[in-house]
């Protein structure tokens, strides 16, 4: 009987002191839900005075009509690791747009013909001028390329009604296409640096290299069958032609809307999507930092992150020791960018705003790959001259630590929105840093999972591209 009474007092003060240990810290998870609620409310506000919504996945969807056409997309998909299209006989389209970097360069500047069929850090060979931007969510861009040369006039991806504005000799003649990224898969194939290279007739015209290639899928019976499957016309007995190769890239590339990160599903209700140092660093994006008035989500930007316009932001210029293009200015080591297009000397350097979702996966920044982390990235961004002054080549590839281009008159012409710089604490850029790198991040997008999208073997039976693909981020 002694033993029970000693027994339950025990117990009583180890009851009661368990309660006082969670009742003691219980005002401060209060004042925690508290901050966490003011931090939500807060973000809320700020996307929907932007009108950001989360949703432009579903709206792409709702948009094209019509469920993906599996067929169609799986023959772009074969047709985007094959080079058997490419009249060089070493490039595709996979070979500069990788799984392994959510359909982009694995590169801070691309290569293209001439490579060792590498796939990755390690592909070798002559680059061309620019870093090949990620092709997902490129259903939802109005324009594309670095300098925005192939556009949708309307604004709009899917209305041509003003026309598809390609330079010559296209011009406009691809506006009959139903989709920009029907327009623009004319293009790679007859690129002579990306994959048609300099052997096969050096004069042929544009027309004439669309036409080669059709010329040998027409040859191929595995791709007459898919094509066959893929388009009633074909089945019907016509030949393949570069419209049906072009709808199917295209189709393969509607697959690739990865739009769905933490940020959107904090948008649609889901509060607990975001890390509180996420908000934080979304808030600063929408707010102090200033990032949103080029990397815009409202209107023809599709909440895709970019304003879809030139600015020029002082980047330093990068030149390949060995490279496919010759460069501008009188040292052949400037990239003049916009004015390429336009002709205008006021054009000179200015570039299309990177979209900034799945920022995460990619190698290298800028148009030219200038920066390799994302930190020095933004760091230029909060102060670009400072960064442009003070940069080095040190951590690119060997071939891209070469001398570079001037710098001077690239900063003659800085964008009026970064001229004065903007100071952030260490936790503020911290916090940015996650919100770009993790809140804009799609999983969908990383690599373990869109490595199964390269084909054992292609219809061509040519050889394959060998893909290193390790987790980035």
């Amino acid at each position: 009987m002694s033993l029970g009474i000693h027994l339950s007092a025990f117990r009583r003060i180890v009851m009661c002191t368990f309660a006082a240990t969670l009742i003691y810290p219980v005002a401060l998870p209060i004042a925690q839900a508290d901050n966490r609620k003011s931090l939500d409310e807060e973000l809320s506000a700020v996307l929907a005075n932007h009108k950001f919504t989360g949703t432009i996945e579903t709206q792409f969807k709702h948009t094209l009509g019509r469920p993906i056409n599996q067929k169609r997309a799986d023959l772009g998909r074969m047709m985007w690791f094959d080079i058997a299209l490419g009249l060089n006989g070493d490039n595709t389209c996979g070979g500069c747009h990788s799984p392994g970097n959510g359909m982009g360069d694995t590169q801070p500047i691309a290569i293209g013909i001439d490579n060792n069929l590498v796939v990755g850090p390690d592909r070798a060979g002559p680059r061309n001028q620019r870093r090949t931007p990620i092709a997902a969510n490129t259903a939802l861009y109005p324009t594309l390329m670095w300098n925005s040369r192939f556009a949708s006039l309307s604004g709009d991806p899917f209305d041509n009604s003003e026309g598809f504005q390609f330079p010559p000799p296209e011009g406009t003649t691809l506006s009959y296409l139903p989709h920009l990224l029907a327009a623009q898969a004319f293009i790679p194939l007859t690129e002579r640096v990306e994959a048609a290279g300099f052997d096969f007739s050096p004069g042929a015209k544009s027309d004439e290299l669309r036409a080669e290639v059709i010329r040998r899928l027409n040859g191929i019976s595995e791709y007459r069958k898919l094509f066959a499957q893929a388009f009633q016309e074909v089945a019907a007995g016509e030949d393949i032609s570069f419209d049906y190769l072009a709808k199917a890239i295209a189709e393969f590339e509607f697959t690739l809307v990865f739009a769905d990160a933490p940020l959107d599903r904090f948008a649609r209700g889901q509060r607990n999507a975001m890390t509180t140092r996420q908000k934080r660093g979304a808030l600063l994006f929408f707010g102090k930092a200033g990032c949103v008035q080029c990397h815009a989500v409202a209107g023809q930007s599709n909440e895709m992150f970019s304003d879809f316009k030139q600015h020029v932001i002082g980047v330093p210029q990068v030149v390949p020791k060995t490279g496919n293009v010759t460069f501008d200015g009188p040292g052949q080591d400037e990239d003049f960018g916009l004015a390429q297009v336009t002709g205008k000397p006021e054009d000179r350097y200015m570039f299309r705003t990177a979209p900034l979702r799945n920022a995460a996966v990619m190698p290298a920044f800028m148009h030219n790959g200038a920066f390799v982390r994302l930190e020095d990235a933004i760091r230029h961004h909060l102060d670009p001259r400072t960064s442009a002054l003070s940069y080095n080549t040190a951590l690119l590839p060997a071939d891209l630590q070469g001398a570079l281009g001037p710098i001077g008159p690239v900063l003659d012409r800085l964008d009026p929105l970064l001229q004065t710089p903007i100071v952030l604490s260490q936790n503020e850029f911290s916090a940015l840093v996650d919100f770009v790198r993790y809140g804009l991040l799609d999983p969908r997008i990383l690599p373990e999972r869109l490595k199964t999208l390269v084909p054992k073997q292609v219809p061509s039976h040519s050889q394959t591209l060998t893909f290193e693909i390790a987790r980035k981020h």
